[in-house]
């Protein structure tokens, strides 16, 4: 989360953050770098959270999903942004951050704080459109898909990042 907040600061994304201690404690740095806080998540307060991440994209704004989150399983991706995307035509898009040191906290997600001087390698997904008669569960299919293949992607070239082996350093979204 690290990684992805200072990648995306002060882009006005409104965040998805439940009520929680934990949330409201990672809510309060995500309004630091420039995040709105969306109130609610899976668990508690979802229908509340997504017709609020709902009237952030009428607006105009991005919002953003933990996508395994709150609880996990770790990299196993949650139906909410498939539902979204079906009821606003907003196209979704997935990314995962791989870092070469970071301290690994014993959480359920096993979260990274990156080490000073590590490299970090961002890979973004096509975005997926789904239309409003799309199959659910396909587009959920596709989205847990387009994770995964992320996720390995940055995972396996993260060693290469900053040498002549990685030829993907100025263009690192899928194109298939």
């Amino acid at each position: 989360m690290i990684a992805a907040m200072y990648w995306c600061r002060d882009l006005d994304v409104r965040v998805m953050s439940s009520d929680s201690f934990d949330g409201e404690y990672t809510g309060r740095i995500m309004q630091k770098f420039g995040f709105v806080k969306v109130r609610g998540s899976s668990s508690k307060g979802a229908i509340r959270a997504v017709l609020g991440m709902r009237r952030a994209l009428e607006e105009g704004f991005t919002v953003a999903f933990t996508i395994d989150g709150p609880k996990g399983p770790r990299y196993v991706a949650k139906p909410g942004p498939v539902t979204l995307s079906r009821s606003t035509g907003a196209p979704m898009v997935v990314f995962h951050i791989a870092m070469d040191r970071a301290w690994i906290l014993n959480t359920w997600d096993r979260a990274m704080i990156p080490k000073p001087f590590c490299r970090a390698l961002i890979r973004v997904s096509r975005a997926i459109s789904v239309p409003q008669d799309g199959d659910q569960e396909q587009y959920y299919r596709e989205l847990q898909s387009a994770l995964d293949r992320v996720r390995v992607f940055s995972e396996e070239n993260i060693a290469k990042v900053g040498t002549n082996e990685f030829p993907y350093a100025k263009h690192n979204i899928e194109e298939h």
